[in-house]
């Protein structure tokens, strides 16, 4: 989901083939989905810029066929069951539903709230066909905090070993070279009501983004995300501590970003050592 290249025809093709969620085509199960990404052209070589969201998708098919199960199953059997996550998954369960909130997204030109995705019969309220890694599960603040204290450990819960403690640290490290993170600095600045304050990051690990210099309060080595639902999550080994937001109003007004912003910088005011 490229949000540098909206309009473009190969943007329009992804739509088209129903190759991201919530669009007007929905997506296929994992086969399908793999050979309709197939028949699509690459937009640059591999390794020439960073680029949003299809390769975890990718990812998420290349894990189920090579553990040969499920994707949430291999997550539940190496990662959400050791971590004690039991409220993170791709669907919510009826006898769960209730816990999950009606998502918002304001009009852009009015500021009205419009509906963007119900609980009850939404897109978490059954299994999906697909179930993909580049923001398909639904989950809570214990269950993500769980998980991202285990890489502030180093990959341990517990005393339990998860991950390798090389693992995280690639993860972790900013991964991209000036070149590659040319995107990354054009959505910071094209897009600032999706990104406000992501412009200060710098950098990008595996899967999540990387302070390589200090824009404002947080440390250099800060690493986490924000989703464009309203959810803002990082991990700070500097201070050892984790922030979670997770509210019900998408960025589709500078409000949201900014609210999660300014969420950041009253946690770092607060801290007092």
């Amino acid at each position: 989901m490229d949000m540098t290249a909206l309009g473009t025809p190969i943007m329009g093709a992804i739509f088209e083939q129903g190759l991201t969620p919530d669009l007007p085509e929905p997506m296929p199960g994992p086969d399908e989905w793999i050979r309709r990404l197939g028949t699509l052209p690459l937009m640059y070589q591999p390794g020439e810029r960073w680029q949003y969201q299809i390769s975890h998708d990718v990812l998420s098919v290349l894990v189920a066929r090579v553990t040969g199960q499920p994707l949430e199953t291999f997550l539940r059997e190496r990662v959400f069951g050791p971590l004690g996550m039991a409220d993170t998954a791709f669907h919510v369960p009826a006898d769960k539903i209730d816990r999950l909130p009606t998502l918002y997204a304001p009009d852009p030109q009015t500021g009205e709230f419009h509906v963007w995705d119900e609980a009850e019969d939404g897109r978490w309220s059954r299994p999906p066909a697909f179930q993909g890694s580049g923001g398909g599960l639904v989950s809570t603040v214990d269950d993500y905090h769980a998980y991202f204290q285990m890489l502030l450990n180093g990959g341990t819960h517990d005393g339990r070993r998860i991950l390798s403690r090389p693992a995280v640290e690639l993860m972790t490290t900013n991964r991209l070279t000036p070149e590659q993170n040319t995107a990354r600095t054009a959505m910071a600045t094209d897009n600032v009501h999706l990104s406000y304050g992501q412009g200060q990051h710098g950098g990008w690990g595996f899967g999540m983004a990387v302070r390589t210099y200090r824009g404002d309060y947080a440390p250099i080595g800060q690493f986490g995300w924000d989703g464009g639902s309203g959810t803002s999550t990082y991990a700070d080994p500097s201070n050892q501590l984790t922030g979670l937001l997770l509210t019900q109003v998408g960025m589709s007004v500078p409000n949201s970003a900014r609210l999660i912003h300014d969420f950041w910088t009253t946690l770092y005011q607060a801290l007092d050592d």
